[in-house]
């Protein structure tokens, strides 16, 4: 290394951190230059290390000359695709956007076909499952414009680092409005409260370029004819001709896994997981994981990571939501699914988290459909616990580990409300007992999680697809079904945002090479 650039790793108090002039100063002395170098500072990564008492943030720096810095590619370099080959894009949450934009970039032009609404327009049918108890099939929390991406939360954890450009998702992200801390923060969140001005911006380029966007178009036949795909129809009655159809329809569209399989096109079962969502007071929380009486203010709301192996099946922390809400995540009027999210501040005064077991301790019907319909199983028998409403099933944690039910119970963000249950009665025993086993295990580890309370809210189910749909690996086309590509989550193919981005983005590239375009893999 030169002096002209130089990394460096500083570890700071969070009042250090905030503030630029400290962050140079202590960058040009962990690298043993004077304070009258030239060198500018940027910041690489950003962490909170709370194993240090009090917590340190850690922070990645690039010491830098004015020449060193390379001008960025655009994140979304755009073009006129009016008159261009076109797209089928069956959904529009994040795996069918990062297609449409990758697909205008590669000189196609995307049509976006939407079951739901427009994200103003769904705000009302959120407000009516949250006041009325009333699910819209096809606009809620799952479906509508950025599919179930929009409402939960904005985390940008990934572990698929090595399938695709991280990155490059982020900064796309950015480009349409996300804050750019999400570029150097070790755990990028963007908040519900963001996301759907970011969506908007989104289908704004798509349009810009040229390409369709059609809200209320819930697809329910594919037209196959001799080995390959060749339109579409909706429940509307409007047939489609399309070539190449991007499956991106997210994984609650239990009526797509049920066209593929009528249509003789093969679905596999795949393993999920099925549990409660746990809510704590945000201050014990950060009174666990900062060891503090009081958190600073100058640090985020604390979050946990949780993973238990009980009689050789994982139950494990999911979508864990600091400051956040519990959401009321249905998709047809006679279940009760939960989820959870934050805004960009984290500042409700909750913590949740789902805590769930991996579907593979349970007895399974055979078929294809067998993990689906266990997942439907339980999220109707919590809608019947809870009323026949969209009110939760909720019990204490210690009487949950006791096996009684709770008297009362504590305030709660879920906002439908909740009821008194014994949800050791409600879920599969193999996963009560796995639950109830791991909370006394993560009770004697992290001191204050076990407590009254918090108070477990059932179900959380819906933490990935039931179903993987088959492609083959080079044209990531459905191997029954030429110019069908199953993409994202909902194929089996993603799990979160940033992937479900990287594989829509992947398939438009697959798709552009067939049709003779050149794709630049960077």
């Amino acid at each position: 290394m030169t002096d002209g650039q130089r990394t460096v790793e500083l570890a700071l108090t969070p009042a250090e951190a905030a503030d630029a002039v400290v962050v140079r100063a202590a960058a040009l002395e962990a690298a043993g230059l004077g304070p009258g170098s030239s060198l500018a500072h940027r910041v690489l990564r950003r962490s909170i290390d709370a194993r240090s008492r009090p917590p340190r943030i850690r922070l990645r720096v690039a010491l830098t000359t004015g020449s060193a810095e390379a001008a960025d590619t655009p994140a979304f370099q755009p073009r006129d695709v009016h008159r261009a080959p076109s797209v089928h894009i069956v959904g529009c949450g994040p795996a069918g956007l990062f297609c449409a934009l990758r697909a205008i970039e590669l000189g196609l032009r995307p049509v976006l076909l939407e079951r739901g609404k427009d994200v103003r327009a769904r705000r009302r049918d959120l407000a009516a499952i949250n006041r009325a108890h009333a699910v819209d099939p096809d606009s809620n929390y799952c479906f509508g414009e950025g599919g179930a991406g929009t409402y939960s939360d904005g985390k940008l954890y990934t572990r698929s680092t090595k399938r695709g450009d991280v990155q490059g998702v982020l900064r796309r992200l950015v480009a349409f409005g996300a804050s750019p801390d999400i570029l150097v923060d070790a755990h990028p969140h963007v908040g519900t409260n963001k996301l759907p001005g970011i969506i908007t911006a989104m289908r704004e380029a798509v349009l810009a370029a040229g390409g369709e966007v059609h809200f209320g178009q819930r697809v329910d036949d594919l037209l196959l004819e001799g080995g390959r795909i060749r339109g579409l129809r909706t429940a509307g009655g409007l047939e489609l001709r399309a070539d190449h159809v991007v499956l991106a329809t997210g994984h609650s569209a239990r009526d797509i896994y049920r066209l593929l399989q009528a249509k003789g096109l093969r679905i596999e079962r795949k393993d999920l997981a099925i549990g409660v969502r746990v809510e704590h007071p945000q201050t014990v929380i950060d009174a666990m994981q900062y060891h503090c009486a009081q958190r600073d203010p100058l640090l985020p709301p604390a979050s946990y990571s949780l993973v238990e192996q009980v009689d050789g099946h994982g139950v494990y922390s999911f979508c864990m939501c600091p400051g956040g809400i519990i959401a009321p995540c249905a998709t047809a009027p006679d279940e009760v699914v939960t989820n959870g999210w934050s805004p960009s501040k984290r500042n409700n005064p909750f913590a949740n988290s789902g805590l769930v077991v991996d579907t593979r301790c349970l007895p399974m019907g055979p078929g294809a459909l067998a993990a689906m319909e266990a997942q439907r199983a339980v999220e109707h028998a919590a809608w019947l616990r809870g009323g026949s409403t969209q009110c939760a099933p909720a019990q204490r944690m210690e009487d949950f580990i006791a096996g009684r039910l709770s008297t009362d119970l504590p305030a709660c963000s879920y906002p439908p409300g909740i009821v008194s249950a014994t949800l050791g009665d409600l879920l599969p025993g193999p996963v009560a007992q796995r639950i109830r086993t791991a909370l006394l295990r993560v009770g004697k580890r992290m001191r204050g999680y076990r407590t009254n309370e918090a108070v477990l809210v059932a179900v959380e189910s819906r933490t990935s697809s039931p179903v993987r749909i088959p492609r083959d690996p080079q044209t990531l086309a459905h191997p029954d079904a030429a110019g069908l590509h199953p993409c994202g989550e909902g194929a089996g193919h993603a799990g979160g945002i940033v992937s479900a981005a990287m594989d829509g983005m992947r398939v438009a590239e697959r798709i552009a090479l067939q049709l003779g375009r050149t794709v630049d893999q960077g």
